[in-house]
């Protein structure tokens, strides 16, 4: 099996503001093909990380190749094989849907995407004569994740593309985010929201305080770090809890009237307390199981909630 190409690479990158360290000496890398997450709090460092590989910002120390260049140095070079979506952005206020992405396609050398498709896919067809300040905050958003993907570029930069926006247009940006990945293109996203992450990303980077603390597949980082596993379950039979509590690895049984919460670790639990209840023949109301989330690995790691 051939190895996936790194196409994104971050070595000891770091970044001040006089006395205030932003990016702290961190590597990584992005490989062809992945929706890669750069995840963490408010003020974690993604998007000053994010800016400095798109070119946009000036590093003061480290190495950067975005495609094989250099994105400073290079960035004409690398403008034409990139789409940036950046988290803050205005338009003109009176320009309209159809004029931005008529003069985004003609900033670039090659034959740009089609805008109108790309429109409809993003739910801003029946917008194309409206003026930008008309515009919804999420249609603002779209619109500017229409604009980073107009010269059909190899590579995507999408900083916080969901942020404020409700649910139907979040799930509606998911899928054309997968559908990006689908026809062979890069994504490199920043978020904080962890359900975007688990449900989009290949891949993720924990950042905290500049810092890298991990980076692997979310389900991996979830396993590292919070192995338990917990079931809740509803059963009447006065034999459940001695039974419940002979579960191989259980670690924790807690009763309330008929609802027991089952704690344990390994990815087996459940397997097991389901065999229990067959082989002792304990009928239940009530099964569910509660798995732990990169929530719940960034606790873990950092000793705060990602939301504080």
């Amino acid at each position: 099996m051939i190895a996936p190409k790194p196409i994104v690479k971050v070595s000891a990158l770091r970044k001040t503001y006089d006395s205030f360290v932003a990016v702290d000496d961190i590597s990584f890398e992005v490989f062809d093909g992945e929706i890669f997450g750069l995840i963490g709090p408010n003020g974690a460092g993604k998007t000053t990380t994010l800016e400095c590989v798109e070119g946009l910002r000036t590093r003061d120390s480290g190495s950067i190749t975005v495609l094989g260049l250099d994105p400073f140095r290079d960035i004409y070079k690398l403008q034409d094989r990139i789409g940036v979506q950046l988290q803050e952005a205005q338009l003109q206020k009176r320009i309209k849907v159809k004029e931005a992405v008529h003069l985004w396609s003609s900033l670039y050398r090659k034959p740009a995407a089609d805008g109108d498709r790309l429109l409809e896919q993003l739910g801003l067809a029946e917008k194309r004569n409206a003026r930008f300040m008309t515009l919804s905050g999420g249609q603002k958003q779209r619109l500017f994740i229409v604009l980073a993907l107009i010269n059909d570029p190899e590579l995507v930069f999408l900083d916080e593309l969901t942020t404020g926006l409700d649910p139907q247009s979040r799930h509606a940006i998911w899928e054309l985010v997968r559908g990006i990945r689908a026809r062979g293109k890069t994504v490199f996203l920043t978020t904080h929201l962890m359900e975007e992450a688990e449900r989009l990303c290949d891949r993720v980077a924990i950042i905290e305080h500049g810092k890298i603390i991990d980076i692997d597949t979310p389900e991996k980082l979830v396993n590292k770090y919070c192995p338990e596993r917990t079931v809740v379950l509803t059963a009447e039979d006065p034999r459940a809890e001695a039974y419940f509590r002979g579960i191989p690895r259980v670690e924790e049984v807690v009763r309330k009237e008929m609802r027991f919460t089952i704690r344990g670790s390994g990815d087996d639990l459940v397997t097991e307390v389901i065999r229990c209840l067959s082989e002792n023949q304990i009928r239940v109301s009530d099964f569910r199981t509660v798995l732990p989330t990169l929530e719940d690995v960034f606790l873990r790691v950092t000793g705060r909630s990602i939301r504080d």
